[in-house]
């Protein structure tokens, strides 16, 4: 076994502190990275909190991870020591399901073994995150970081970054198209990056002025205050897609109103609470309300090469590890623009 230095949270009441764990050996298949750094996202601190329910402790989170390979397996070919590399939010799957088949792993049917918070295969051993030193990812789950991006501002791409731009893509978002982005935290910023790459015309939506200057600096072409209700008149059937990216409870009926005929609102954030959703906002327009979960490894991969080529990377904050907990309770109030990402040799 691996040893390994992390920091992990004990119980959902605890802050995170510094653990020491083992990782296992280097299989045939596997890829042992050194973790340079790892993003903080939001749904680390529901799940180190246990505020979605079901959370393993001692929980070491993190799946946003970019780090370079430090050994490989006997049957590695596609990735060599020294590269950069990234992990993101699963590191196994059944991968015979129809859906992994199609290389939509992220939707497995069978067992889908998240990067932390989750049972390998064996259904025993947990899974433990980024906030480490070190981490074993079979290379089938690994990808390519493009020299084009700097490390740290990629990290947060493995799940802000296919996030959004999964369904962007799948919903075939592009010139001739009215986009609106709900919030701009760290799935929105880069929902507007990414809208705006594609040609959409960007408007974020959002519940105060104070980021009005970044909305424009990222690329949207509107802002609008989601606080003041004249908003949703002003706005009433403009969009042919929203994507929500709000994980705090809010009125999806309002903003359902603002999609043209057969427009389609995305839902990526999640709230902790169950949404109240009328009928009528979406039958007397054919509306659609829709989810959508990260990506497949390819999908990722495809990802990250378009947005080295149009340079795109996150907007982050780089910490130590030993500033974890006061990221999060910054996160929790949004004081971040817009990306903790944890330098890992703090740790070491």
């Amino acid at each position: 076994m691996i040893d390994v230095k992390g920091y992990a949270a004990l119980t959902a009441q605890s802050p995170l502190a510094p653990f020491t764990f083992s990782r296992r050996e280097v299989g045939r298949q596997d890829v042992l990275i050194a973790i340079r750094y790892c993003g903080i996202c939001h749904s680390d601190v529901h799940q180190a909190r246990d505020e979605w329910g079901g959370s393993l402790f001692p929980m070491v989170p993190g799946h946003e991870i970019v780090g370079t390979v430090e050994k490989v397996g006997a049957s590695v070919k596609q990735f060599k020591v020294g590269q950069m590399v990234g992990v993101g939010c699963f590191v196994d799957s059944c991968r015979t399901c129809p859906q992994c088949k199609k290389g939509l792993e992220q939707y497995c049917e069978g067992h889908l073994t998240f990067t932390y918070n989750s049972k390998e295969r064996d259904g025993v051993t947990p899974t433990y995150g980024g906030y480490s030193t070190k981490v074993v990812v079979d290379q089938r789950y690994l990808v390519r970081i493009p020299k084009r991006l700097r490390p740290e501002e990629a990290a947060p791409l493995l799940c802000a970054g296919i996030t959004t731009y999964s369904p962007l893509r799948y919903w075939k978002v592009g010139k001739k198209h009215r986009l609106a982005v709900v919030g701009l935290g760290g799935l929105g910023h880069m929902a507007v990056k990414i809208g705006k790459a594609l040609g959409a015309h960007v408007t974020v939506l959002s519940h105060s002025d104070k980021k009005r200057l970044d909305a424009k600096r990222l690329g949207a072409k509107d802002f609008y205050k989601t606080s003041d209700p004249d908003t949703f008149t002003t706005l009433s059937k403009q969009f042919d897609f929203i994507l929500d990216t709000v994980s705090a409870p809010h009125d999806l009926n309002a903003h359902l109103e603002l999609l043209k005929t057969d427009g389609t609102m995305i839902l990526v954030g999640v709230p902790d609470k169950p949404a109240q959703l009328g009928a009528f906002p979406l039958i007397l327009k054919r509306r659609r309300l829709v989810g959508s979960l990260i990506g497949g490894i390819q999908e990722t991969q495809d990802m990250l090469d378009f947005c080295a080529k149009h340079r795109i990377g996150a907007d982050v904050e780089v910490v130590s590890i030993q500033q974890v907990n006061e990221a999060y309770d910054r996160l929790v109030r949004g004081d971040v623009r817009y990306r903790f990402v944890i330098d890992m040799s703090s740790l070491t």
